[in-house]
């Protein structure tokens, strides 16, 4: 089989896979929320609700009728691309709720990735580049500590310090309630003030990104940090190094030209997954930084029993995962010929 037909052969295997992972994070989202004890009714509605009026949520949202019938309903409305309307946001379209919500998550995980690649990707190199020495020590040691340490906490000791304590950086919003936000573009605030010119809002936005966007970055760049140094070192290692060592050719090259582009190899993977983590995800960082994203709200709705809204986001973030999940494929394939045979 030449290379082209492998590669085509290999992507149009993952494309087929792609709605069978599709429907069964559909069908466990929705068992999963029906298996969850309590009543919906009353979650929203209160205990003190007149019986009345919980009847007629419950019917609303179908949950008087078998679970098997309630799951073809469901099915039917996503084949429509109707996600229903919001029990706790006014009746708004739970896309309505999507498209509110998500740009914030997608600015929290873009600067939070960039961080991790930087810092864990510096710091692998310079592990793996001096082996048997405090540098190489240091950095497995700072692998160790951001891989170990919980997000929640390492989130609640920086607000303490630096929000609380020493008043540098301010949460729970996205821009001060004083000073107008950039005008609506892409809804991202960093992006949407540069497009308009506006750098000062630029680095308003900043400032309220730096603190939950550094929690999470560096935590993350212990993943990083890992990869890159195990698989370097074993590059560095490899004969055709060891040849350019030879022929005489600079380490400083060597490293560039030669050993880190295999190393990336496997840092491509990790970097799309987290990315889709962090997107399909996010929610204990929003939640412990009280970050006004879609992740935050997921959590809203849980606590509030919204099916339609948890049933939306969980299926809005489960395609990004299998999108990005399919990319990375993708991506893979043309880095690595090895894998599509």
């Amino acid at each position: 089989m030449s290379r082209a037909k492998a590669l085509q052969y290999y992507l149009l295997t993952r494309l087929m896979l792609a709605p069978l992972m599709l429907f069964t994070i559909v069908t466990l989202v929705f068992l999963l929320l029906r298996a969850t004890p309590g009543d919906p009714a009353d979650a929203i509605l209160g205990n003190r609700a007149p019986e009345a009026a919980k009847i007629a949520l419950r019917e609303q949202l179908g949950l008087n009728k078998p679970l098997f019938l309630q799951y073809l309903d469901y099915l039917g409305d996503l084949l429509r691309l109707d996600l229903g309307s919001s029990l706790t946001s006014a009746g708004l379209p739970v896309w309505e709720v999507i498209k509110q919500y998500f740009p914030a998550t997608v600015e929290l995980a873009f600067f939070s990735m960039v961080v991790a690649v930087i810092v864990g990707v510096g710091v692998g190199m310079i592990s793996a580049s001096f082996p048997g020495t405090f540098l190489d020590a240091g950095g497995r040691l700072f692998g160790i500590i951001t891989y170990s340490l919980p997000l929640f906490w390492v989130g609640m000791v920086l607000q303490l310090i630096f929000a609380v304590g020493l008043g540098w950086f301010p949460i729970g919003t996205r821009f001060p309630i004083s000073y107008p936000p950039p005008p609506t573009i892409t809804g991202l605030y960093t992006f949407d003030s540069l497009l308009s010119g506006n750098f000062q809002q630029f680095l308003i936005a900043l400032h309220y990104l730096a603190l939950p966007c550094l929690a999470l970055g560096v935590l993350l760049s212990g993943i990083f940090e890992r990869i890159v140094r195990v698989n370097l070192k074993k590059t560095l290692q490899a004969d055709y190094v060891e040849a350019a060592r030879a022929r005489g050719i600079p380490e400083i090259k060597i490293l560039f030209n030669h050993a880190f582009k295999n190393a990336l190899i496997p840092v491509i993977t990790i970097l799309g997954l987290t990315f889709a983590a962090l997107l399909g995800g996010a929610v204990l960082t929003e939640v412990t930084f009280s970050w006004p994203g879609l992740g935050n709200r997921l959590y809203e709705a849980i606590s509030l029993r919204d099916y339609p809204t948890v049933q939306g986001i969980m299926v809005f973030f489960g395609a990004i995962v299998v999108v990005a999940s399919i990319l990375i494929d993708i991506a893979n394939a043309y880095v690595d010929p090895r894998i599509r045979y």
